[in-house]
């Protein structure tokens, strides 16, 4: 038991060891990363699988004169929880400026901007048509700002958007409205034939987020205005009411 104790401890020390070394050097090949750690290239290469299926490193192919390509390996976006930043006091002494300047209709102005341009970006890279391509493509994006997400298709068809981290969860503490906009952007990308409900909150002292999500199959049918027949409407019989008072006519 305490020998796979210190083994899975290495094996935490090691990969962290490779994140903090892409991180200062930029992207290295197992080989280079291999010598300069000291561990065995194979055992490398596992280490990089490992933290590839957390999504924290990819790689790009490089070509050499001789052999296959090299891999490339890099952090993505989400790595960047590894390491300190001064985002969340940024963040709150932001908060608290704008409500002491311009009150609690500054803070719902900004939220409303920031949720429209989030929403507008979203759209553009969730463009699939099924609702499961949908969230697997909205869990990439959120996984790349540090929520590290994930999708699990329920036994009822229903799927799960879980969230194991918010790196906001500071910011969304002093300001609650940043949560309800989140709903807001996800079913505005995810369409509004989709049911969206939370059943877990960071906030609100859960280990995660987690939102449950399915096709809503009791909205009503769109209303449609049946078409006029040509009886009721003669040239000379057109609608002559005068306009509700307040409004203009061209």
């Amino acid at each position: 038991m305490e020998a796979n104790s210190q083994k899975k401890d290495a094996a935490v020390r090691t990969r962290r060891a490779i994140v903090n070394l892409l991180k200062q050097e930029g992207a290295m090949d197992s080989k280079e990363l291999s010598k300069r750690l000291g561990v065995s290239a194979m055992a490398i290469r596992q280490h990089l699988y490992a933290l590839q299926s957390e999504r924290l490193v990819t790689y790009q192919e490089e070509p050499r004169p001789m052999g296959r390509p090299a891999k490339l390996w890099r952090l993505t976006p989400a790595a960047d929880r590894f390491f300190p930043a001064g985002y969340a006091e940024l963040t709150l002494s932001l908060i608290n400026s704008v409500t002491e300047a311009f009150g609690e209709g500054g803070i719902d102005r900004l939220l409303e901007v920031r949720t429209r341009h989030q929403i507008a970006a979203y759209r553009e890279q969730v463009a699939q048509e099924g609702l499961q391509e949908k969230l697997e493509a909205l869990a990439i994006l959120r996984t790349n700002e540090g929520y590290m997400a994930e999708v699990e298709k329920l036994e009822d068809g229903s799927f799960l958007l879980i969230e194991n981290h918010c790196p906001i969860c500071a910011a969304a503490t002093a300001c609650t409205g940043l949560c309800a906009r989140e709903l807001e952007v996800f079913q505005s990308v995810l369409g509004e034939n989709v049911k969206i409900e939370r059943t877990e909150h960071i906030v609100a002292g859960a280990r995660r987020c987690a939102y449950q999500v399915e096709i809503n199959s009791h909205l009503p049918p769109p209303e449609v205005e049946p078409p006029r027949s040509r009886s009721q409407v003669e040239p000379g019989n057109e609608n002559t009411e005068a306009p509700p008072q307040g409004a203009r006519c061209e």
